[in-house]
């Protein structure tokens, strides 16, 4: 608490550095033996506890969009970020993540959505080195524990069953969207409490309904003056008759097959559960195309449910970095004092361009070598993760065999491409250089482009007999591809 007076010096009232809007000042809140109720509104009309949102879990669709909830987390991948911290503190810390099983520490974490909050209780242990470190992390039923009026979590136990002060560091507490009023967090099986109940019921009434007009009816006929007792008897053989579709029936009587045709009447029950589905579906997952395809979505409205599905993935893993996070600071806090706390995070993947990687294997067995900088840059790898086998490529090893297209070749195409070397070699170059060498020197002399232009129109430059080359190799190349039936 400040004192007054140095207030008083500063022109600070004294209201203003204190909490005023209290639980025990409020006009309309009380507890019992200062234990905060919980605020969930299907529990307290139900007079339960959260056990029964574990039943919900036996829906399968309620399973499976709590898995799929709780994949898109354990799908991504984690690391230390270790920041400038050099020495081996921070690989200590991951270890001790390999050896917690930290795919089940997530899971655990992320019960948090569903339940509201989640605790789980650290047990340390100190090892060989003299650190004190975390043997097990334990999530235990979040029923079992409660809050007070200042939102400190309490334990509930057969002698105290307000509740007893738990000691520091002795449990991380992982809560979803917690609030001053409702410590307890945001339940998304509160959501669907209702959906799964009328869920059940049609189903129920949809069974009966199936039994009751989803087989024939058998219709008996007696004679008006048959007796009771042969009523009974025919009613007994009808009876039979549904199990072994064999009856005997006096000669005077008739049986009747009456089918049922209640199509329309079903579609109803059909109907309401999968509106009830659908809105399981949103409560956990913000959505219902991840979860239900149906015939009136589109690709647009599929990336936009899945946009949604992310936001809440990312929102999940936010909950899991910081309980995590938190361990990792009381790991530090208890055995390495003024040292730099690393940061545990999760990311996603990067998917390989699978056409660059084809690409780059082609090119490599072709006998090109890539460099470190080049995989690091392409394909998001560490220098330390990777490297280069020297002995994979053309000019290293003994066993590359080069790869060189061989293409047929007719004796016409040889002649053709020996005459163009012979023209290109000798006597079009040597053409050329004759044609050539008077133009450039009178280029050089002329002082103007008008001038060189006058003079070249009276010059003769002996093109002619380098036109007449041309044609004729051009007129052999013709002359050979008829003859090999190229035309």
């Amino acid at each position: 608490m400040v004192d007054d007076s140095v207030l008083k010096q500063k022109g600070v009232k004294k209201g203003l550095t204190d909490e005023l809007a209290t639980r025990k000042r409020a006009l309309n809140f009380y507890s019992l033996a200062n234990i905060l109720p919980d605020p969930d509104i299907v529990l307290r009309k139900q007079g339960k506890d959260m056990r029964i949102y574990k039943e919900l879990l036996c829906d399968p669709h309620v399973f499976a969009c709590v898995q799929s909830r709780k994949s898109g987390v354990l799908s991504l991948e984690w690391d230390i970020n270790r920041g400038s911290d050099k020495d081996k503190n921070a690989e200590l810390v991951e270890n001790l993540l390999k050896n917690l099983d930290i795919q089940k520490l997530i899971s655990d974490i992320l019960d948090a959505a569903q339940f509201g909050f989640q605790p789980l209780e650290i047990m340390w242990k100190k090892d060989k080195s003299g650190y004190v470190l975390p043997e097990k992390v334990v999530a235990k039923p979040p029923e079992w524990f409660c809050f007070d009026d200042d939102n400190n979590l309490k334990f509930r136990t057969k002698e105290n069953y307000y509740g007893e002060e738990l000691p520091k560091k002795k449990f991380l507490l992982a809560q979803n969207n917690p609030s001053y009023n409702n410590p307890y967090g945001e339940r998304t099986l509160s959501r669907c409490f209702w959906s799964v109940t009328f869920k059940k019921g049609g189903l129920k009434f949809w069974v009966v309904f199936t039994e009751k007009y989803g087989m024939p009816h058998l219709i008996g006929k007696h004679p008006r003056g048959a007796t009771k007792a042969e009523t009974d008897s025919l009613a007994d053989m009808l009876e039979e008759m549904v199990q072994d579709a064999i009856a005997v029936i006096p000669d005077d009587s008739s049986v009747e097959i009456q089918e049922a045709n209640k199509t329309s009447s079903a579609e109803i029950y059909d109907k309401l559960i999968d509106k009830m589905n659908a809105e399981i579906s949103k409560a956990i997952l913000g959505q219902t195309l991840t979860t239900e395809i149906g015939s009136s979505g589109s690709y647009a409205a599929a990336n936009t449910h899945m946009q949604v599905r992310q936001d809440i993935i990312d929102a999940d893993k936010k909950l899991v970095e910081g309980v995590i996070n938190q361990l990792i600071t009381w790991i530090y806090e208890i055995n390495f004092s003024n040292a730099e706390v690393p940061v545990f995070e999760l990311y996603a993947p990067e998917d390989v361009d699978l056409t660059l990687a084809q690409r780059d294997k082609i090119l490599s067995e072709s006998g090109v070598k890539f460099t470190k900088d080049y995989f690091i840059k392409t394909y998001g790898l560490e220098d330390e993760d990777f490297d280069i086998r020297e002995d994979f490529y053309p000019n290293q090893n003994p066993n590359f065999k080069e790869f060189k297209e061989q293409e047929e070749t007719t004796p016409g195409q040889e002649q053709i491409e020996e005459l163009f070397k012979f023209l290109s070699e000798t006597e079009l170059s040597k053409q050329a250089q004759n044609m050539l060498s008077p133009l450039i020197s009178l280029i050089e002399n002329c002082d103007s482009f008008e001038e060189a232009y006058s003079l070249l129109t009276d010059k003769n430059l002996k093109s002619k007999k380098f036109e007449e080359s041309i044609q004729k190799a051009l007129f052999l190349a013709e002359l050979q591809g008829r003859a090999d039936g190229l035309d």
